[in-house]
Formats: C-alpha cells, structure tokens, sequence
C-alpha cells in the first residue's frame, strides 16, 4: 500500500514539473505523445477510484502477478482505445488543464487507496482480487508508465528505487525466470516489457529468457 502511495505520488510530481513544450515530445509509449500519456493517466486514476468502491464477492481468483495479462503483439497505437485516448487529450487543448484534472481525480485515486481496507475483496476486469493486491499491481503501472513519461525527457526524475526494484521482481514472476544481475531494475524493465531491444551483448546473457521477451502486459 505504501509502495502504491509512493510511486504514484513521485508520477504525479513528474507530471507537475513538465513545461507546456514537453506535452508535445514522444512518450515511451508508440504513438503516444507525452500529452497523451498523462491522459491515460487520468484515466487510469479513475480506474482505481471505481475498482476500490467495487466489492466484490468469492475467493481471489488473481494476485498482484497474476492481474496482468500477456499480450501476443505490442501495441502500435490503433487500438480504438489507444486512439480514443489521444482523441480525448487533444481535446484538453492546454497542457495545464490536463494536469489539472489529474492533479485532482489522481489525488483522490491516492487518498481513497491509502483509506482501503487491503483485505477486502474487489472486483475489475472480471477478476477478484484483495486491494492490496490490487494496488500493488499498479506499482508495475506506475513505474512502467513512469518510465514512458520520462523516456524523452532530459533531466526529468525517474520512479523511486523501490518501485523500480518491486516491479522488476514483479516482471520476473510474470516471466518465470530472473533477469541478469547486470542489467540495471530500468533496464530489465524497459527490455523485459519491450519497451527497448536489448544489445547483443544483452542477448547473450539473458539465454532462454530471451526468446519469451518482450512481455506485452495488458
């Protein structure tokens, strides 16, 4: 829960510090700018306000691993969804209304997690999961997402240590196996999800891992 609070608040401020012009540079993520990225983000925060006052019946039938979905194919931003995002964060027009809002939906997505109850039992995407769990699944978001925001950007800051290092262990349960020691938690998360190719030399050390990568989470 902890971890939640401050990976998402360490985004936020990302967000809070970037000039009107880097609104309009690339994200880490394809065919996103990063304008569209901070849309997402709004959205993602409404996610997280609907799923923790969404009970949900039964036993956890998922995790904060398990959440995630394994995708064949990497986005390429045609998805209608994709494309309805930047549909919708060019409609903001001013890059100070976006942070607007997600300044305000995003600091109430904060409060309302560190008030929940982490045993309690909710539901989302047809799953049912604990909200700790919940909520620890979004540290990979964040972090990810963080990573995306920041991959253009010089001097910008970087997610927390911890979050970094909670969402490469994260990844190497999705992937069933450990990353190299000498790749750095950035960049077995950015190679791991695909986010960049690895080098050659890269290639070599992660062996079989190599050949399930990149992991398209979802």
């Amino acid at each position: 829960m902890d971890l939640f609070s401050r990976s998402w608040t360490a985004l936020r401020a990302a967000v809070a510090e970037l000039s009107d012009e880097d609104f309009a540079r690339p994200s880490g993520c394809t065919g996103w700018l990063v304008r569209d990225l901070v849309c997402h983000l709004v959205i993602d925060a409404q996610d997280v306000l609907i799923t923790l006052v969404t009970p949900a019946e039964g036993e956890p039938n998922r995790d904060a691993v398990t959440y995630w979905d394994i995708a064949e194919t990497p986005p390429t931003g045609d998805d209608p969804l994709d494309a309805l995002t930047v549909r919708l964060a060019a409609a903001y027009g001013e890059p100070w209304l976006l942070k607007f809002h997600l300044d305000d939906v995003g600091s109430a997505a904060g409060r309302a997690a560190e008030l929940a109850d982490p045993g309690l039992r909710v539901g989302t995407r047809d799953q049912v999961l604990t909200t700790g769990d919940y909520l620890s699944a979004y540290v990979l978001e964040w972090t990810l997402h963080h990573l995306d925001l920041v991959a253009h950007l010089r001097d910008a800051a970087e997610p927390p240590a911890e979050g970094l290092a909670r969402s490469r262990e994260m990844l190497e349960k999705i992937a069933g196996s450990a990353f190299p020691a000498s790749l750095s938690d950035k960049d077995a998360l950015l190679v791991g999800t695909g986010r960049r190719a690895p080098t050659d030399a890269e290639t070599t050390e992660l062996g079989e891992l190599a050949a399930k990568l990149p992991l398209v989470l979802g």
